[in-house]
C-alpha cells in the first residue's frame, strides 16, 4: 500500500489517512479522500500548474507536496477551533452557562472603556442569594448546585443580550447593565429580587414536605468617570450588604428569624 501511494504521489495522503480515528467508517474516509483530492487539484490550479503536463515523477512529487500543504492547512484549522473552544470554556463558570469572575471582570472593564469613550451610562448589579447556606445545609450541596444553575438561567432569561452576567463566586452573581441609567437598573434589580424570591426549594427525599424559599439581595452601583471595574464591583457589593441588612432588620422587627 505504501509503495503504491508513493508511486502515485499520494504518500502524504496516506499518512494523513493513517491518522484518522479508527471509528471513521469507510464511506466517511472515502468522502474525505475525495474532498482532499479536489482541494489538491484546486491548489495546483491556483499556482498555475497543470499536473498532466509534467513527467510522472515530477507530477507525483508536486501532488504529494500539495497534499502535505493541505494537511497543514487542515491541522491549522483544527488547532484554531480547539483554541477557540478552550478559550470559550476558560471563560465559563464551572456550573453555569455564564461568565466566571475573571471573564466578567474583563468584560466589565471593556464596557467601562466604551462608556468612557462614548459617554454612555453603565450600572453594575451585585446579587447575593438569601438562605442559600440553609438550603445547602438542609438539602445537600447537589441541591445547592441545582439552585445555582436555576438562578443563572433565570438571570439570563430576564436580561437583554447586551447585558453581561457572571458568577462571582459561591452564591454571588454580577450583572453589567449596559446603556442603563441608575433608575432603570434599580427597577431591574427589584424585578430580579422578586423572581429569585419566588423560587421554592423542596426536599426531594421527603416527598417535598420540607421546603425553603430562596431569596436575593441586590446592590446597584452607577459607573462614574475615573472608576475602574474593581471599584464599581466593590461599591455594588457594599450596596448589596446594606440591602441584606435592611431585610434582616425588617424580619427581626416583624419577630421572624431567618438564616441568611
Amino acid at each position: 500500500m505504501h509503495k503504491t501511494c508513493e508511486t502515485l504521489g499520494f504518500a502524504g495522503e496516506f499518512r494523513y489517512a493513517s491518522k484518522m480515528p479508527e471509528s471513521l467508517d469507510k464511506t466517511t474516509m472515502d468522502r474525505r479522500y475525495a474532498e482532499r483530492c479536489r482541494a489538491r487539484r484546486d491548489l495546483l490550479a491556483a499556482i498555475g500548474l497543470d499536473p498532466q503536463s509534467l513527467p510522472v515523477r515530477e507530477r507525483a512529487a508536486i501532488e504529494a507536496l500539495a497534499g502535505e500543504v493541505l494537511s497543514l492547512r487542515e491541522d491549522r484549522a483544527r488547532l484554531k477551533h480547539e483554541l477557540e473552544t478552550a478559550a470559550h470554556l476558560a471563560d465559563r463558570d464551572a456550573l453555569c452557562p455564564i461568565f466566571n469572575r475573571r471573564a466578567f471582570e474583563r468584560e466589565l472593564a471593556r464596557e467601562i472603556s466604551l462608556a468612557e469613550r462614548y459617554g454612555t451610562p453603565l450600572c453594575m448589579l451585585f446579587i447575593d442569594l438569601d438562605r442559600f447556606k440553609l438550603i445547602n445545609d438542609r438539602f445537600g450541596h447537589a441541591t445547592g448546585d441545582t439552585v445555582i444553575k436555576h438562578v443563572a438561567e433565570t438571570l439570563v432569561e430576564n436580561l437583554r443580550q447586551s447585558d453581561i452576567v457572571g458568577r462571582l463566586g459561591g452564591d454571588e452573581f454580577g450583572i453589567a447593565f449596559t446603556h442603563a441609567e441608575l433608575s432603570d437598573a434599580k427597577i431591574k434589580a427589584a424585578k430580579l429580587e422578586s423572581l429569585i424570591g419566588a423560587i421554592v426549594v423542596r426536599d426531594a427525599e421527603n416527598n417535598g414536605l420540607e421546603s425553603v424559599h430562596l431569596g436575593a439581595s441586590c446592590g446597584v452601583a452607577e459607573w462614574r468617570r475615573g472608576r475602574n471595574a474593581a471599584s464599581l464591583i466593590a461599591e455594588a457589593d457594599e450596596t448589596m450588604f446594606r440591602r441584606k441588612n435592611e431585610k434582616k432588620r425588617a424580619r427581626e422587627g416583624a419577630g421572624t428569624q431567618d438564616r441568611f
